[in-house]
Protein backbone atom coordinates (compact mmCIF):
# COMPACT_ATOMS: atom_id res chain seq x y z
CA UNK A 1 0.00 0.00 0.00
CA UNK A 2 1.36 3.48 -0.85
CA UNK A 3 1.86 5.60 2.01
CA UNK A 4 1.03 9.59 1.91
CA UNK A 5 4.02 11.59 2.66
CA UNK A 6 3.59 13.10 6.00
CA UNK A 7 5.73 14.81 8.18
CA UNK A 8 6.50 13.09 11.94
CA UNK A 9 5.39 15.67 14.01
CA UNK A 10 3.07 15.39 17.11
CA UNK A 11 0.69 17.85 15.23
CA UNK A 12 0.76 16.10 11.70
CA UNK A 13 0.03 12.86 14.39
CA UNK A 14 -2.93 14.70 16.11
CA UNK A 15 -4.34 15.74 12.51
CA UNK A 16 -4.40 12.28 10.97
CA UNK A 17 -5.61 10.72 14.08
CA UNK A 18 -8.76 13.54 14.19
CA UNK A 19 -8.83 12.43 10.33
CA UNK A 20 -9.22 8.92 11.36
CA UNK A 21 -11.75 9.05 13.73
CA UNK A 22 -13.71 10.88 11.07
CA UNK A 23 -13.65 8.58 8.26
CA UNK A 24 -14.07 5.84 11.00
CA UNK A 25 -17.65 7.29 11.29
CA UNK A 26 -18.30 8.46 8.27
CA UNK A 27 -17.50 4.95 7.13
CA UNK A 28 -20.28 3.43 9.62
CA UNK A 29 -22.78 6.53 8.56
CA UNK A 30 -22.42 4.99 5.16
CA UNK A 31 -22.90 1.34 5.98
CA UNK A 32 -25.88 1.98 7.68
CA UNK A 33 -27.26 4.28 4.70
CA UNK A 34 -26.00 0.97 1.71
CA UNK A 35 -27.68 -1.35 4.43
CA UNK A 36 -30.97 0.69 4.69
CA UNK A 37 -30.82 1.15 0.72
CA UNK A 38 -30.77 -2.17 0.41
CA UNK A 39 -33.76 -2.86 2.25
CA UNK A 40 -36.00 -0.21 0.17
CA UNK A 41 -34.35 -1.74 -2.78
CA UNK A 42 -35.76 -5.37 -1.87
CA UNK A 43 -39.21 -3.77 -0.82
CA UNK A 44 -39.53 -2.24 -3.88
CA UNK A 45 -38.25 -5.29 -5.99
CA UNK A 46 -40.58 -7.20 -4.55
CA UNK A 47 -43.33 -4.60 -5.15
CA UNK A 48 -41.68 -4.26 -9.02
CA UNK A 49 -42.12 -8.21 -9.48
CA UNK A 50 -45.66 -8.50 -8.15
CA UNK A 51 -46.70 -5.59 -10.03
CA UNK A 52 -44.47 -6.71 -13.84
CA UNK A 53 -46.53 -10.10 -13.11
CA UNK A 54 -49.92 -8.71 -13.16
CA UNK A 55 -49.76 -6.27 -15.71
CA UNK A 56 -47.88 -8.91 -17.95
CA UNK A 57 -50.89 -11.32 -17.48
CA UNK A 58 -53.26 -8.64 -18.11
CA UNK A 59 -51.63 -7.35 -21.39
CA UNK A 60 -51.52 -10.73 -22.88
CA UNK A 61 -55.27 -11.24 -22.17
CA UNK A 62 -55.44 -8.10 -24.17
CA UNK A 63 -53.15 -8.88 -27.01
CA UNK A 64 -55.25 -12.27 -27.55
CA UNK A 65 -58.75 -10.19 -27.64
CA UNK A 66 -57.24 -8.01 -30.06
CA UNK A 67 -55.40 -10.46 -32.26
CA UNK A 68 -58.77 -12.04 -32.50
CA UNK A 69 -60.61 -8.81 -33.13
CA UNK A 70 -58.18 -7.90 -36.00
CA UNK A 71 -58.76 -11.35 -37.37
CA UNK A 72 -62.55 -10.69 -37.69
CA UNK A 73 -62.22 -6.68 -38.40
CA UNK A 74 -61.05 -4.99 -41.22
CA UNK A 75 -57.92 -2.83 -41.24
CA UNK A 76 -59.87 0.34 -41.91
CA UNK A 77 -62.45 -0.31 -38.75
CA UNK A 78 -59.70 -1.55 -36.26
CA UNK A 79 -57.79 2.00 -36.99
CA UNK A 80 -61.31 4.09 -36.89
CA UNK A 81 -62.07 2.71 -33.64
CA UNK A 82 -58.73 3.16 -32.21
CA UNK A 83 -58.68 6.43 -33.44
CA UNK A 84 -59.46 8.02 -30.18
CA UNK A 85 -58.58 7.45 -26.71
CA UNK A 86 -61.08 5.93 -24.26
CA UNK A 87 -59.90 7.62 -20.91
CA UNK A 88 -58.48 10.41 -20.03
CA UNK A 89 -56.10 10.61 -17.45
CA UNK A 90 -54.96 13.32 -15.34
CA UNK A 91 -51.56 12.35 -13.45
CA UNK A 92 -49.56 13.90 -10.57
CA UNK A 93 -45.93 13.78 -10.63
CA UNK A 94 -43.62 14.62 -7.98
CA UNK A 95 -40.61 13.22 -5.73
CA UNK A 96 -40.51 11.70 -3.20
CA UNK A 97 -36.71 11.19 -0.50
CA UNK A 98 -35.76 7.79 -0.02
CA UNK A 99 -32.47 7.21 1.85
CA UNK A 100 -31.73 11.44 -0.02
CA UNK A 101 -32.69 10.07 -3.48
CA UNK A 102 -35.38 11.69 -5.40
CA UNK A 103 -37.43 9.18 -6.99
CA UNK A 104 -40.73 10.12 -8.80
CA UNK A 105 -43.74 9.75 -7.74
CA UNK A 106 -46.51 9.42 -9.77
CA UNK A 107 -50.45 9.62 -8.86
CA UNK A 108 -53.19 9.13 -10.92
CA UNK A 109 -55.31 12.21 -9.76
CA UNK A 110 -58.70 11.44 -12.15
CA UNK A 111 -59.98 9.52 -14.57
CA UNK A 112 -62.18 10.71 -17.64
CA UNK A 113 -64.15 7.70 -19.41
CA UNK A 114 -65.41 7.82 -22.91
CA UNK A 115 -69.03 7.84 -22.88
CA UNK A 116 -70.26 4.47 -22.63
CA UNK A 117 -66.90 3.18 -21.72
CA UNK A 118 -65.40 2.81 -25.45
CA UNK A 119 -64.55 5.77 -27.49
CA UNK A 120 -66.21 3.88 -30.70
CA UNK A 121 -69.61 2.39 -31.77
CA UNK A 122 -70.52 -0.76 -32.50
CA UNK A 123 -72.16 -1.55 -35.19
CA UNK A 124 -68.41 -2.13 -36.67
CA UNK A 125 -66.56 -3.66 -33.93
CA UNK A 126 -65.93 -6.69 -32.17
CA UNK A 127 -66.57 -7.97 -28.95
CA UNK A 128 -63.10 -9.13 -28.36
CA UNK A 129 -61.97 -5.26 -29.57
CA UNK A 130 -64.43 -4.19 -26.99
CA UNK A 131 -62.87 -7.03 -24.26
CA UNK A 132 -59.52 -5.26 -25.09
CA UNK A 133 -59.91 -1.93 -24.89
CA UNK A 134 -61.47 -2.57 -21.48
CA UNK A 135 -58.79 -4.68 -20.25
CA UNK A 136 -56.31 -1.80 -20.80
CA UNK A 137 -58.28 0.79 -19.62
CA UNK A 138 -58.04 -1.33 -16.30
CA UNK A 139 -54.55 -2.17 -16.21
CA UNK A 140 -53.38 1.33 -17.01
CA UNK A 141 -53.11 2.57 -12.90
CA UNK A 142 -51.26 -0.19 -12.55
CA UNK A 143 -49.06 0.27 -15.94
CA UNK A 144 -48.36 3.78 -14.09
CA UNK A 145 -47.52 2.27 -10.86
CA UNK A 146 -45.10 0.13 -12.22
CA UNK A 147 -43.33 2.55 -14.38
CA UNK A 148 -42.83 4.42 -11.11
CA UNK A 149 -41.72 1.22 -8.92
CA UNK A 150 -39.40 0.45 -11.39
CA UNK A 151 -37.67 3.50 -12.18
CA UNK A 152 -37.53 4.15 -8.58
CA UNK A 153 -35.60 0.73 -8.18
CA UNK A 154 -33.22 1.75 -10.79
CA UNK A 155 -32.28 4.92 -9.41
CA UNK A 156 -31.61 3.05 -5.92
CA UNK A 157 -29.50 0.22 -7.07
CA UNK A 158 -27.12 3.05 -8.98
CA UNK A 159 -27.48 5.24 -5.78
CA UNK A 160 -26.31 1.41 -4.21
CA UNK A 161 -23.40 1.31 -5.82
CA UNK A 162 -21.94 4.40 -5.26
CA UNK A 163 -22.19 4.23 -1.89
CA UNK A 164 -20.41 0.64 -2.13
CA UNK A 165 -18.09 1.70 -3.87
CA UNK A 166 -17.32 4.86 -1.19
CA UNK A 167 -17.61 2.26 1.91
CA UNK A 168 -15.03 0.33 0.11
CA UNK A 169 -12.60 2.95 -0.57
CA UNK A 170 -12.97 4.12 2.77
CA UNK A 171 -12.50 0.26 4.46
CA UNK A 172 -9.77 -0.56 2.37
CA UNK A 173 -7.62 2.03 1.38
CA UNK A 174 -8.07 5.60 3.22
CA UNK A 175 -8.40 4.12 6.49
CA UNK A 176 -5.54 1.40 6.58
CA UNK A 177 -3.38 4.34 4.95
CA UNK A 178 -4.30 6.45 7.81
CA UNK A 179 -3.94 4.25 10.37
CA UNK A 180 -0.15 3.09 8.76
CA UNK A 181 0.46 6.87 8.93
CA UNK A 182 0.08 7.17 12.09
CA UNK A 183 1.74 4.04 12.75
CA UNK A 184 4.54 5.30 11.24
CA UNK A 185 4.85 8.25 13.01
CA UNK A 186 4.54 7.34 16.32
CA UNK A 187 7.33 4.90 15.41
CA UNK A 188 9.36 7.67 14.37
CA UNK A 189 8.14 9.75 17.43
CA UNK A 190 9.44 7.26 19.97
CA UNK A 191 12.70 6.82 18.16
CA UNK A 192 13.24 10.20 18.14
CA UNK A 193 12.42 10.39 21.73
CA UNK A 194 14.74 7.42 22.67
CA UNK A 195 17.55 8.97 20.52
CA UNK A 196 16.74 12.19 23.33
CA UNK A 197 16.90 10.24 26.23
CA UNK A 198 20.11 8.41 24.96
CA UNK A 199 21.47 11.94 24.18
CA UNK A 200 19.86 13.26 27.44
CA UNK A 201 21.88 10.57 29.86
CA UNK A 202 25.32 10.46 27.80
CA UNK A 203 25.55 14.67 28.54
CA UNK A 204 24.26 13.90 31.91
CA UNK A 205 27.47 11.16 32.45
CA UNK A 206 29.71 13.88 30.46
CA UNK A 207 29.11 16.23 32.89
CA UNK A 208 29.10 14.05 36.64
CA UNK A 209 32.10 13.01 35.16
CA UNK A 210 33.43 16.78 34.00
CA UNK A 211 32.44 17.45 37.99
CA UNK A 212 34.35 14.02 39.57
CA UNK A 213 37.36 15.63 37.59
CA UNK A 214 37.27 18.87 38.63
CA UNK A 215 36.43 18.13 42.36
CA UNK A 216 39.44 15.12 42.33
CA UNK A 217 41.64 18.09 40.93
CA UNK A 218 40.06 20.74 43.74
CA UNK A 219 41.37 18.06 46.68
CA UNK A 220 44.68 17.32 44.88
CA UNK A 221 45.52 20.94 45.12
CA UNK A 222 44.22 21.28 48.37
CA UNK A 223 46.16 17.91 49.93
CA UNK A 224 49.53 19.82 48.02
Amino acid sequence: MAQMKVNPTRMELSRLKKRLATAVRGHKLMKDKRDEMVRQFVILARKNMELRKKVEQELSVALSDFLLARAVMSQESMESALLYPAKEVELSIGKNNIMSVDVPRIRVEGIQEAEGGVPYGFAFTSTELDGAITTLSEVLPSMIELAETEKSANMLADEIEKTRRRVNALEYVLIPQMQENIRTITMKLDENERANLTRLMKTKDIIEKRNQAAEEAKRAEAGS
